[in-house]
């Protein structure tokens, strides 16, 4: 008799597309360069700052300070903690990582008597890496805020066509985008067409050691479905 037991697995919504085959080594040839940051650990975080020990607990569990004021994020080797309004943030790691948080965070502030929480949302998002000399240009041609005024170490929440994302500065010449599951094929074929002017390709993602988000993929995606 055929195995019954549910055996969950973990998928890109951007897996149909296939784009491991495609990827290449990014080369600095003036091209759009882009990618998945397949299957990483979402965490929306909500807290008054106004209570006494929500910050301090928060930077105690993740080693990661609380922003407090918009376009804000605290990065470390670990992941990022992005401002989205006064009284939410979003925790992005690594999967494991994000079951051990939510369960020491959520521990705690039920200790010190916190109105917090915390709610995966790791399966309702995702990210891309969009990098090159003219990656500003292309998100000019998709949105109108006024993307070349972004700095390392900000992130905004803006509209790109007819889809919400954040974008997250981390260093000069490339954005990482962050997106809902259900507009990731509207927003990937978005982004190629846009930048087909400039030249697009798919590039070999590589873990960079104490970087916040490609660190990350050296790390564990899930943790192990028992046998």
């Amino acid at each position: 008799m055929p195995d019954q037991r549910f055996q969950p697995f973990l998928e890109s919504p951007l897996q149909h597309f296939n784009l491991a085959a495609e990827a290449q080594p990014r080369r600095a040839d003036g091209r759009i360069w882009s990618n998945e940051l397949a299957n990483l650990a979402y965490v929306v975080l909500r807290g008054d700052t106004a209570e006494e020990g929500f910050a301090r607990v928060v930077a105690e569990v993740t080693g990661l300070a609380l922003p407090t004021s918009p376009k804000v994020m605290s990065t470390a080797p670990q992941g990022v903690l992005v401002w989205t309004s006064p009284d939410e943030w979003l925790l992005i790691t690594s999967r494991v990582r994000a079951r051990q948080w939510m369960a020491a965070l959520d521990g705690r502030f039920a200790e010190e008597g916190l109105f917090a929480q915390t709610v995966d949302s790791s399966g309702g998002l995702t990210s891309a890496l969009l990098a090159g000399p003219q990656h500003i240009t292309v998100l000019r041609h998709l949105g109108v805020y006024d993307f070349e005024t972004i700095q390392p170490g900000q992130a905004v929440s803006t509209v790109l066509g007819k889809a919400t994302v954040q974008i997250l500065k981390l260093e000069d010449d490339a954005v990482f985008l962050v997106f809902r599951r259900s507009f990731a094929d509207y927003l990937w074929r978005l982004l190629r067409r846009a930048a087909q002017p400039y030249g697009f390709a798919v590039c070999q993602l590589e873990a960079r050691a104490g970087h916040p988000l490609l660190g990350l993929l050296a790390e564990p995606r899930h943790d192990a479905v028992p046998a």
